[in-house]
Protein backbone atom coordinates (compact mmCIF):
# COMPACT_ATOMS: atom_id res chain seq x y z
CA UNK A 1 0.00 0.00 0.00
CA UNK A 2 1.33 3.43 -0.95
CA UNK A 3 -1.55 5.85 -0.44
CA UNK A 4 -4.24 6.00 2.25
CA UNK A 5 -7.32 8.02 1.26
CA UNK A 6 -10.11 9.40 3.43
CA UNK A 7 -13.47 10.14 1.84
CA UNK A 8 -17.10 10.32 2.92
CA UNK A 9 -19.19 8.19 0.60
CA UNK A 10 -19.05 4.72 -0.92
CA UNK A 11 -19.58 6.38 -4.30
CA UNK A 12 -16.43 8.44 -3.80
CA UNK A 13 -14.51 5.37 -2.65
CA UNK A 14 -15.50 3.48 -5.82
CA UNK A 15 -14.12 6.32 -7.95
CA UNK A 16 -10.88 6.62 -6.01
CA UNK A 17 -10.04 2.92 -5.52
CA UNK A 18 -7.16 1.46 -7.55
CA UNK A 19 -4.10 -0.73 -6.96
CA UNK A 20 -1.82 0.68 -4.30
CA UNK A 21 -4.58 2.77 -2.72
CA UNK A 22 -6.54 1.99 0.45
CA UNK A 23 -9.73 4.04 0.75
CA UNK A 24 -11.71 4.61 3.96
CA UNK A 25 -15.23 6.08 3.70
CA UNK A 26 -16.24 7.91 6.86
CA UNK A 27 -19.95 8.31 6.27
CA UNK A 28 -20.02 11.37 8.51
CA UNK A 29 -18.79 9.40 11.53
CA UNK A 30 -15.55 11.15 12.41
CA UNK A 31 -14.62 8.81 15.28
CA UNK A 32 -15.00 5.70 13.11
CA UNK A 33 -13.12 7.34 10.25
CA UNK A 34 -10.20 8.11 12.53
CA UNK A 35 -10.15 4.58 13.95
CA UNK A 36 -10.16 3.01 10.50
CA UNK A 37 -7.48 5.35 9.18
CA UNK A 38 -5.31 4.49 12.18
CA UNK A 39 -5.84 0.79 11.54
CA UNK A 40 -4.79 1.17 7.90
CA UNK A 41 -1.96 3.71 8.12
CA UNK A 42 0.93 1.23 8.44
CA UNK A 43 2.89 1.28 5.19
CA UNK A 44 1.28 4.44 3.83
CA UNK A 45 3.69 6.86 2.18
CA UNK A 46 1.06 9.62 2.11
CA UNK A 47 -2.50 10.35 3.20
CA UNK A 48 -4.96 12.11 0.93
CA UNK A 49 -8.38 13.54 1.70
CA UNK A 50 -10.35 13.07 -1.50
CA UNK A 51 -13.98 13.37 -2.54
CA UNK A 52 -16.56 16.11 -2.86
CA UNK A 53 -16.73 19.34 -0.86
CA UNK A 54 -18.86 22.40 -0.35
CA UNK A 55 -17.61 25.70 -1.72
CA UNK A 56 -16.93 28.63 0.58
CA UNK A 57 -15.29 30.80 -2.07
CA UNK A 58 -18.14 32.36 -4.13
CA UNK A 59 -16.04 32.00 -7.29
CA UNK A 60 -16.19 28.19 -7.17
CA UNK A 61 -18.86 26.30 -9.06
CA UNK A 62 -20.12 22.72 -9.01
CA UNK A 63 -17.55 20.43 -10.62
CA UNK A 64 -14.56 22.64 -9.93
CA UNK A 65 -11.44 20.85 -8.67
CA UNK A 66 -9.73 22.12 -5.53
CA UNK A 67 -6.32 21.10 -4.22
CA UNK A 68 -5.08 22.28 -0.87
CA UNK A 69 -3.97 21.87 2.69
CA UNK A 70 -5.92 21.98 5.93
CA UNK A 71 -6.85 25.44 7.16
CA UNK A 72 -4.88 26.57 10.21
CA UNK A 73 -7.02 28.71 12.54
CA UNK A 74 -3.89 30.70 13.39
CA UNK A 75 -3.52 31.79 9.75
CA UNK A 76 -2.52 35.47 9.56
CA UNK A 77 -5.42 36.12 7.21
CA UNK A 78 -7.81 35.93 10.13
CA UNK A 79 -9.07 39.26 11.44
CA UNK A 80 -7.31 39.90 14.78
CA UNK A 81 -9.56 39.07 17.70
CA UNK A 82 -12.24 37.54 15.49
CA UNK A 83 -13.77 34.15 16.20
CA UNK A 84 -15.85 31.74 14.18
CA UNK A 85 -19.30 31.37 15.78
CA UNK A 86 -19.55 28.15 17.82
CA UNK A 87 -21.84 26.42 15.34
CA UNK A 88 -19.64 27.40 12.40
CA UNK A 89 -16.21 26.65 13.79
CA UNK A 90 -14.12 24.05 11.97
CA UNK A 91 -13.78 20.85 13.97
CA UNK A 92 -10.15 21.36 14.78
CA UNK A 93 -11.01 24.67 16.49
CA UNK A 94 -13.93 23.20 18.43
CA UNK A 95 -12.89 19.76 19.58
CA UNK A 96 -9.12 19.68 19.82
CA UNK A 97 -7.81 18.42 16.50
CA UNK A 98 -4.72 19.21 14.46
CA UNK A 99 -4.24 22.70 15.88
CA UNK A 100 -3.80 21.28 19.38
CA UNK A 101 -1.27 18.57 18.52
CA UNK A 102 2.32 19.83 18.93
CA UNK A 103 4.07 20.39 15.61
CA UNK A 104 1.08 19.42 13.51
CA UNK A 105 1.26 22.49 11.29
CA UNK A 106 4.88 21.72 10.44
CA UNK A 107 4.21 18.04 9.82
CA UNK A 108 1.15 18.65 7.67
CA UNK A 109 3.21 21.30 5.91
CA UNK A 110 5.50 18.51 4.75
CA UNK A 111 2.66 17.56 2.43
CA UNK A 112 2.92 20.81 0.46
CA UNK A 113 5.18 18.96 -1.97
CA UNK A 114 2.38 16.46 -2.54
CA UNK A 115 -0.10 19.31 -2.92
CA UNK A 116 2.21 20.98 -5.43
CA UNK A 117 2.52 17.75 -7.41
CA UNK A 118 -1.27 17.42 -7.54
CA UNK A 119 -1.72 21.04 -8.58
CA UNK A 120 0.97 20.71 -11.25
CA UNK A 121 -0.76 17.75 -12.86
CA UNK A 122 -4.27 19.17 -12.42
CA UNK A 123 -3.70 22.65 -13.87
CA UNK A 124 -7.42 23.46 -13.81
CA UNK A 125 -7.54 23.04 -10.04
CA UNK A 126 -8.09 25.91 -7.63
CA UNK A 127 -5.59 25.90 -4.75
CA UNK A 128 -6.08 27.07 -1.17
CA UNK A 129 -6.93 25.87 2.30
CA UNK A 130 -9.88 23.64 3.19
CA UNK A 131 -11.76 23.60 6.49
CA UNK A 132 -12.81 20.36 8.17
CA UNK A 133 -16.17 20.25 9.94
CA UNK A 134 -17.98 17.53 11.88
CA UNK A 135 -21.37 18.43 10.39
CA UNK A 136 -22.59 19.66 7.02
CA UNK A 137 -22.37 23.43 6.48
CA UNK A 138 -25.72 23.71 4.76
CA UNK A 139 -26.89 27.30 4.39
CA UNK A 140 -25.47 30.11 2.28
CA UNK A 141 -25.24 32.27 5.41
CA UNK A 142 -23.17 29.64 7.24
CA UNK A 143 -20.85 29.29 4.27
CA UNK A 144 -20.43 33.05 3.96
CA UNK A 145 -19.62 33.38 7.67
CA UNK A 146 -17.07 30.58 7.56
CA UNK A 147 -15.45 32.03 4.45
CA UNK A 148 -15.23 35.48 6.03
CA UNK A 149 -13.65 34.09 9.18
CA UNK A 150 -11.19 31.64 7.63
CA UNK A 151 -10.55 32.53 3.98
CA UNK A 152 -10.71 28.79 3.25
CA UNK A 153 -12.02 28.01 -0.21
CA UNK A 154 -14.00 24.86 0.67
CA UNK A 155 -15.27 22.68 3.51
CA UNK A 156 -15.60 18.93 3.94
CA UNK A 157 -16.12 16.42 6.74
CA UNK A 158 -12.98 14.29 6.46
CA UNK A 159 -9.90 16.46 5.88
CA UNK A 160 -9.36 17.44 9.51
CA UNK A 161 -9.49 13.78 10.57
CA UNK A 162 -7.10 12.62 7.85
CA UNK A 163 -4.70 15.47 8.66
CA UNK A 164 -4.65 14.47 12.31
CA UNK A 165 -3.75 10.87 11.47
CA UNK A 166 -1.08 12.01 8.99
CA UNK A 167 0.45 14.27 11.63
CA UNK A 168 0.62 11.52 14.23
CA UNK A 169 2.45 9.24 11.80
CA UNK A 170 4.58 11.95 10.18
CA UNK A 171 3.46 11.23 6.61
CA UNK A 172 2.69 13.81 3.90
CA UNK A 173 -0.91 14.98 3.67
CA UNK A 174 -2.85 16.85 0.99
CA UNK A 175 -6.43 17.43 -0.10
CA UNK A 176 -8.02 16.80 -3.51
CA UNK A 177 -11.72 17.64 -3.71
CA UNK A 178 -14.36 18.59 -6.25
CA UNK A 179 -17.15 21.04 -5.53
CA UNK A 180 -20.63 19.59 -5.09
CA UNK A 181 -22.45 22.72 -3.88
CA UNK A 182 -21.58 26.35 -4.49
CA UNK A 183 -21.33 28.96 -1.76
CA UNK A 184 -24.74 30.43 -2.63
CA UNK A 185 -26.51 27.05 -2.67
CA UNK A 186 -28.42 26.11 0.48
CA UNK A 187 -28.68 22.34 0.83
CA UNK A 188 -32.26 21.09 1.32
CA UNK A 189 -33.21 18.98 4.37
CA UNK A 190 -33.28 15.76 2.34
CA UNK A 191 -29.62 16.24 1.41
CA UNK A 192 -28.66 16.55 5.06
CA UNK A 193 -30.03 13.10 5.93
CA UNK A 194 -28.84 11.39 2.78
CA UNK A 195 -25.76 9.58 4.11
CA UNK A 196 -25.66 6.46 6.27
CA UNK A 197 -22.91 6.15 8.89
CA UNK A 198 -21.13 3.57 6.71
CA UNK A 199 -20.92 5.98 3.76
CA UNK A 200 -23.79 4.53 1.74
CA UNK A 201 -26.78 6.55 0.51
CA UNK A 202 -29.71 6.71 2.93
CA UNK A 203 -32.41 6.50 0.28
CA UNK A 204 -35.20 5.84 2.77
CA UNK A 205 -34.36 8.94 4.78
CA UNK A 206 -34.28 11.04 1.61
CA UNK A 207 -37.70 9.79 0.50
CA UNK A 208 -39.16 10.37 3.98
CA UNK A 209 -37.82 13.92 4.11
CA UNK A 210 -39.17 14.66 0.66
CA UNK A 211 -42.60 13.31 1.60
CA UNK A 212 -42.65 15.54 4.67
CA UNK A 213 -41.56 18.61 2.72
CA UNK A 214 -42.32 18.32 -1.01
CA UNK A 215 -41.43 21.98 -1.54
CA UNK A 216 -37.74 21.08 -1.35
CA UNK A 217 -37.92 18.99 -4.53
CA UNK A 218 -36.52 21.73 -6.77
CA UNK A 219 -33.56 22.35 -4.48
CA UNK A 220 -33.00 18.60 -4.14
CA UNK A 221 -32.91 18.18 -7.92
CA UNK A 222 -30.35 20.96 -8.19
CA UNK A 223 -28.32 19.32 -5.44
CA UNK A 224 -28.40 16.05 -7.39
CA UNK A 225 -27.30 17.72 -10.63
CA UNK A 226 -24.46 19.55 -8.92
CA UNK A 227 -23.36 16.38 -7.13
CA UNK A 228 -23.29 14.54 -10.45
CA UNK A 229 -20.96 17.23 -11.83
CA UNK A 230 -18.73 16.85 -8.78
CA UNK A 231 -18.54 13.05 -9.08
CA UNK A 232 -17.80 13.25 -12.81
CA UNK A 233 -15.05 15.79 -12.14
CA UNK A 234 -13.64 13.63 -9.34
CA UNK A 235 -13.52 10.65 -11.67
CA UNK A 236 -11.64 12.66 -14.30
CA UNK A 237 -9.17 14.06 -11.77
CA UNK A 238 -8.40 10.68 -10.22
CA UNK A 239 -8.03 9.07 -13.63
CA UNK A 240 -5.65 11.81 -14.78
CA UNK A 241 -3.47 11.46 -11.68
CA UNK A 242 -3.49 7.66 -11.87
CA UNK A 243 -2.42 7.73 -15.51
CA UNK A 244 0.53 9.98 -14.68
CA UNK A 245 1.44 8.10 -11.52
CA UNK A 246 1.11 4.53 -12.77
CA UNK A 247 -1.96 3.71 -10.68
CA UNK A 248 -1.33 4.82 -7.13
CA UNK A 249 -0.40 8.54 -7.22
CA UNK A 250 1.99 7.62 -4.46
CA UNK A 251 5.00 9.81 -5.10
CA UNK A 252 4.76 13.52 -4.29
CA UNK A 253 7.86 14.76 -6.09
CA UNK A 254 6.90 17.84 -8.10
CA UNK A 255 9.61 17.17 -10.68
CA UNK A 256 8.52 13.60 -11.35
CA UNK A 257 7.99 12.96 -15.09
Amino acid sequence: MNLLVACGLHREAAIIARPGVVVVAGGGDSARLERELEAAVAGATAILSCGVAGALDPALRAGDVVVGTLHDSRHPGLVPGSTVPQNLRPEHARHGGPRDEPGVTDRVGAGRELMGWLAHHLPEAHTGTIVGADSIIASAAEKAALYAQTGAIAVDMESHIAARVAARHNVPFAILRTISDSADHALPPAALVGMNPDGSIALGAIVKSLAQNPAQLRALLRTGRDASRAFASLKRACAAIAEIDGGAFSRPETDRP
